[in-house]
């Protein structure tokens, strides 16, 4: 299985929808996929709601409400027949939480946007990752995604800076779009909306897919998941 975790103290940074985005990227292409949602506010799950039955079915985790009867292990157990889980994280999340989020995950993706607080933010939650979380230690895949970046702005070159700064890789650089928006109001992933300026949207995360295909034993399809056909189960990534 690969396991993946949006994570950034800083709300509003676009974790949901990397999450939600990767997550159907997977399902389409044939991977067994489940969406596993910290966050209170439970955007990944209402977001699931609103997926119709005939996109690729993405199974759901609710790992915020205790329910009677299960234990927590139980609970937030993924299953032997998933292949990739995705996991959408709370803002503000530090400490003995995050250091149970980033145990058992393969790949740490840390989403920044372009403005000055939301970078310096993401500076101080780097180190505490580094620190606190022991990713380094631990030897987690770790990338950093520039999101809802415009280069026309000046902001945007202070963005760049800052990538620069950290000796992490920048895996992908998505753009503000209101494909996103729009995606999401349908329970659609990006790769699964259709609009006459989806194309660039869709080739900006071909970068991360290499990236996350870099470090599995078995090929990520990199194509839009129109033109993939279904995956046989003997393709799965697993680590």
């Amino acid at each position: 299985m690969l396991r993946i975790t949006l994570v950034n103290t800083k709300g509003g940074c676009g974790k949901t929808t990397i999450a939600t985005s990767l997550a159907s990227y997977f399902a389409s292409t044939g991977f067994r996929t489940t969406l596993m949602d910290y966050d209170p506010q439970g955007s990944s799950r209402r977001w699931l709601a609103l997926r119709d039955d005939d996109l690729p079915a993405i199974k759901s985790i609710d790992a915020v409400r205790q329910k009677s009867g299960l234990t927590r292990s139980w609970q937030i157990y993924a299953g032997f027949d998933t292949e990739v889980l995705v996991v959408d994280t709370p803002a503000g999340i530090s400490g003995s939480r995050m250091i149970e989020l980033l145990r058992q995950t393969d790949v740490v993706l840390v989403p920044v946007m372009q403005s000055v607080i939301d970078m310096q933010a993401t500076a101080d939650f780097i180190e505490q990752l580094m620190r606190v979380g022991k990713v380094s230690s631990q030897k987690k895949r770790m990338g950093l995604i520039a999101n809802r970046i415009r280069p026309e702005a000046r902001s945007y070159e202070m963005l760049e800076q800052f990538l620069e700064g950290h000796n992490l890789p920048v895996v992908a650089r998505i753009h503000d779009s209101q494909n996103y928006v729009n995606a999401m109001e349908q329970g659609q992933g990006i790769h699964e909306y259709h609009s006459e300026s989806i194309a660039k949207d869709h080739e900006q995360w071909s970068p991360l897919i290499k990236w996350l295909n870099a470090g599995s034993p078995k090929a990520i399809p990199i194509q839009k998941p129109k033109a993939v056909s279904p995956l046989s189960l003997g393709s799965a990534v697993s680590y």
